[in-house]
């Protein structure tokens, strides 16, 4: 199945994975620096915003991509999109990370490679789900042509 998500969709998708995210992330990365939640929830969250307006972008893109060129969704091209989404991700977020906590950009670098860590296979699974979910939500409302 490959039906086209609105932009909407697309906002809704970015905003629960990140969501989940944030979740996930601020009570470990806490625990993990030693900082306090809040610090880390201020981080995960910013981070999580930028990520938000990447995931948005990068996926419409993405999908664009596919289309053109007449890709197959399949698991080369999901590794590729998590690979290439995360990528886009540490360019703007190490420099970030490391202002905030006042750390060094190794440290910080450090970190976000942990986190790259995490997210890759997160990414992954996150938009595979997702997709499986969305197919049968809509699969179910096609009503099956019925000849009388």
């Amino acid at each position: 199945m490959n039906i086209q998500k609105s932009i909407t969709e697309r906002l809704f998708q970015a905003i629960g994975f990140e969501l989940l995210a944030i979740l996930i992330c601020t009570p470990l990365l806490a625990w993990i620096m030693d900082k306090p939640m809040l610090d880390m929830g201020v981080v995960t969250v910013v981070i999580a915003a930028l990520a938000l307006a990447w995931n948005v972008v990068f996926n419409r893109a993405f999908d664009h991509v596919l289309q053109c060129f007449e890709i197959a969704h399949n698991a080369w091209t999901r590794v590729a999109h998590a690979l290439m989404f995360e990528g886009g991700l540490v360019a703007v977020g190490v420099p970030l990370i490391a202002w905030w906590l006042n750390i060094s950009l190794w440290q910080a670098f450090l970190l976000d490679a942990g986190v790259l860590l995490f997210f890759l296979p997160y990414t992954y699974v996150y938009h595979w789900v997702y997709d499986v979910v969305r197919e049968r939500v809509v699969m179910s409302r096609v009503k099956p042509y019925r000849a009388h």
